[in-house]
């Protein structure tokens, strides 16, 4: 038994010490080929290095391609791990169905299809990658509607847009630029990593560099090709528009310089008749209505002419006008009757502005004088007048009365056609025994005195007025009545005064006239009076019965 096993054991020893030496005698082997490998490594000169390192910075830094390029490569490595998945989980999935799997097998395919879930996680963040990734940035910016220059102040959004369509150009050109500056970049690196291998042909990183680089260039060439293509067409598209709006700006410019200069003449016209008008005439009221119907011939010219120069059919806005007047003529038919109103006033002549009128509307009736005459209403100052003494008690208000009233309501004119002048009339009763004579003769004497200013006046005017009018009277001296009243003799007294200041003169002559007859002792003034008689009889006393038959 000894003798069998010392054989074996000294052949067991022998082997294991082969490995041993030959451990031993490759060890300096290897010492000495590295040593060799170090001594025989090319030296890459640096400025090589620092030139790929430059490159690289800025192939990162700022660059907006390249991270584009970055996220679809990722993408596409995403995609194909993707697929390496599914073709081994469907091996697995096949083999399930012939056989049962192995704990192994069923830990390896749930490990497979978690992983795919992650993938798939990925990939959906990544989504916009999967086709054409340079779409967006190849795109031109969307041009928008282009504004039409049909007024003055289109040209205003016209140059607006002008100056976003320069903005916008700009900036997709600045997207040109980058990726040619990218490309450029990309060839001096893919020049410099062959000059890299050249020098260092072993150096797997630099083959690995190289095959990502021309990756890089093989994708990029088609996105400058259609990047060239379609900047051209967006330049021309662009240089087209920039032509046409600065033709309608121009057109434009031209057409709001003719019609501003149309307008200054106007303008420059009715200055120039006012100037005269003002100057040759006297009347203040004239004046006023021939100023206000040239301020409304100046504005309906303007209005014509700017209507004509900025509505391209006119045609077609008489025709749309022609079948809305009904109900334009319904809905609007007070204003309607306003602006026919203001035209009678204007052209008949029968009111002006200064006049004094008495307007009355349901009842109520208000005096004053006119302010204004517009298009659509007169403005009256309430003035403190017999009619506020009497009826209203108050004054002052500014009545707003629409012209269509013309045509429905009573419209009294204190100072028509130049007259200043209204009759006014002063009552008062004096008792039946008393001198009617001497008491007309007084009223008349003080009326006469005091009026005599405005009866000159008066009959001034109407002399000048027989050619327009037929007057039958034109007698303008006070005129005194008497009548037979309830408690006397009613003497009404009736003179010319001033039509804008009738209270002022009432109130001169009543008070004379009291002082005149108070003075007379044959004339007493008649009102109502009552006797009270105490512890007296009053009544009439009865005849003696003889003296009756007499008396008969």
């Amino acid at each position: 038994m000894r003798r069998l096993l010392l054989p074996l054991l000294f052949v067991t020893v022998s082997l294991l010490a082969q490995p041993g030496v030959q451990n031993t005698s490759v060890a300096p082997a290897t010492a000495e080929s590295n040593t060799t490998k170090k001594k025989s490594a090319p030296k890459i000169p640096h400025y090589l290095l620092e030139e790929k390192k430059q490159l690289d910075i800025d192939l990162k830094e700022n660059n907006i391609w390249s991270k584009i390029y970055s996220n679809y490569h990722i993408y596409k490595e995403l995609k194909r791990e993707e697929e390496a998945i599914d073709k081994k989980i469907a091996q697995l999935h096949k083999l399930s169905k012939r056989r049962r799997l192995n704990k192994a097998q069923k830990e390896v395919l749930e490990s497979l299809e978690n992983k795919k879930k992650v993938l798939q996680g990925k990939l959906q963040l990544l989504k916009e990658y999967e086709k054409d990734p340079f779409k967006k940035f190849l795109t031109p910016p969307k041009i928008g509607t282009v504004p039409s220059v049909g007024n003055p102040f289109a040209v205003i959004s016209a140059l607006s847009f002008q100056e976003k369509l320069k903005n916008d150009q700009k900036e997709y050109n600045s997207r040109y630029e980058s990726i040619k500056s990218v490309m450029q970049q990309l060839h001096a690196k893919e020049k410099l990593l062959k000059q890299l291998i050249a020098l260092d042909p072993k150096n797997k990183a630099y083959q690995t560099e190289l095959e990502t680089v021309k990756d890089q260039i093989k994708t990029f060439t088609p996105v400058i090709e259609i990047f060239e293509t379609t900047q051209s067409v967006y330049t021309k598209k662009i240089d087209e528009i920039k032509l046409n709006l600065q033709a309608e700006i121009k057109k434009e410019i031209e057409k709001a310089t003719t019609i501003g200069i149309i307008i200054l003449i106007f303008l420059v016209l009715v200055f120039l008749i006012k100037y005269l008008v003002r100057r040759y005439m006297s009347d203040n009221e004239r004046f006023y209505t021939i100023n206000k119907f040239l301020n409304f011939t100046f504005f309906t010219l303007l209005l014509l002419t700017l209507l004509f120069a900025y509505i391209e059919n006119v045609s077609y806005l008489v025709t749309i006008l022609g079948f809305a007047s009904a109900g334009i003529a319904i809905a609007m038919k007070d204003w309607f009757m306003s602006i026919m109103g203001w035209f009678v006033i204007i052209i008949g002549g029968a009111i002006h502005v200064g006049d004094r009128v008495k307007f009355v509307r349901n009842g109520m009736e208000y005096v004053g004088d006119i302010v204004d005459i517009s298009l659509l209403r007169m403005t009256i100052q309430e003035d403190v007048t017999l009619t506020t003494y009497m009826k209203n008690r108050r004054a002052g208000r500014i009545i707003f009365v629409p012209n269509n009233f013309v045509f429905t309501d009573m419209i009294a004119n204190y100072s028509h056609a130049g007259l200043k002048t209204v009759w006014d009339g002063i009552d008062f009763v004096v008792t039946f025994d008393s001198n009617i004579n001497k008491a007309t003769s007084i009223a008349k004497e003080v009326t006469k005195k005091y009026s005599k200013g405005y009866t000159d006046i008066t009959r001034k005017q109407l002399n000048k007025l027989r050619s327009q009018y037929s007057m039958k009277n034109t007698n303008v001296e006070p005129r005194i009545f008497a009548f037979i009243d309830t408690n006397g003799m009613r003497i009404s007294a009736w003179y010319h005064t001033n039509a804008y200041a009738t209270l002022t003169l009432r109130s001169t002559i009543s008070t004379e006239i009291i002082e005149r007859i108070q003075a007379e002792e044959d004339i007493r003034l008649a009102y109502p009076t009552q006797s009270i008689y105490i512890d007296k009889d009053v009544r009439k006393p009865q005849m003696p019965e003889g003296l009756e038959g007499e008396q008969a």
